[in-house]
């Protein structure tokens, strides 16, 4: 599989101690069926993400409600243990479910999830000796494209569960955090890709054409 330069980013890959968790989600409204089997550029969307982010994994692991629609992929699935909770419940089970001490959590619908930022996050994660590497742009957290220490997160998140604390971000103070800068991000994901999702049948097939300009090969 070629990646772009743009995404590959100065970083050489590193798999040790570092699971890839990638969340499938279940039936968008607005799509009309599940958004990570949707067609990208000739395959499943999820296909993309699992080979953009396999160099980066020393396991990928797939969090989702419908098992047997994944079984093409030959990975490890997950159902969410907590139902019906929404985002936390979906970050819980993808974390507890990791074999790694490092977690990294993308949501199926982003189709430039960067393996160079993740990257970047895994090895901050050892070298700042926190428990969460997490973007956070003018919109807010993205935990679905964050970096997690397994032993001190998922303590924490049980913890936030049991005092019926939903919201995604709410036992963050309880763990050691770490968010990237604006140069961070810039230098790890130049195009400013990484926290693009698809929602629509429209920002679908913009998000085809973008791919189809990057993916080129004179485009690297």
């Amino acid at each position: 599989m070629i990646f772009p330069s743009a995404d590959l980013g100065p970083c050489a890959y590193n798999r040790a101690m570092l699971t890839v968790v990638i969340q499938a989600g279940g039936q968008s409204t607005r799509m009309g069926r599940d958004k990570a089997l949707l067609p990208f550029l000739g395959q499943p969307l999820i296909k993309r993400l699992v080979a953009r982010l396999t160099p980066i994994a020393a396991e990928i692991i797939i969090t989702t409600n419908r098992p047997a629609d994944y079984a093409f992929l030959g990975l490890p699935l997950y159902v969410d243990k907590i139902t019906e909770r929404g985002a936390l419940g979906g970050l819980y089970t993808a974390i507890e479910a990791a074999s790694q001490p490092k977690v990294a959590v993308v949501a199926c619908d982003m189709p430039f999830a960067s393996p160079a930022l993740l990257q970047f996050q895994s090895n901050l994660l050892d070298s700042e000796s926190t428990d969460v590497v997490i973007p956070k742009t003018d919109l807010g957290y993205e935990p679905l494209h964050a970096v997690y220490r397994r032993e001190a997160c998922l303590p924490a998140i049980e913890q936030a569960i049991r005092a019926d604390q939903w919201k995604v971000i709410s036992w963050f103070p309880q763990v050691r955090v770490r968010v990237l800068s604006a140069d961070e991000l810039t230098q790890n994901d130049p195009r400013g890709l990484a926290f693009v999702n698809v929602n629509t049948p429209e920002e679908l097939a913009r998000a085809e054409d973008l791919a189809r300009q990057i993916d080129s090969p004179s485009s690297i």
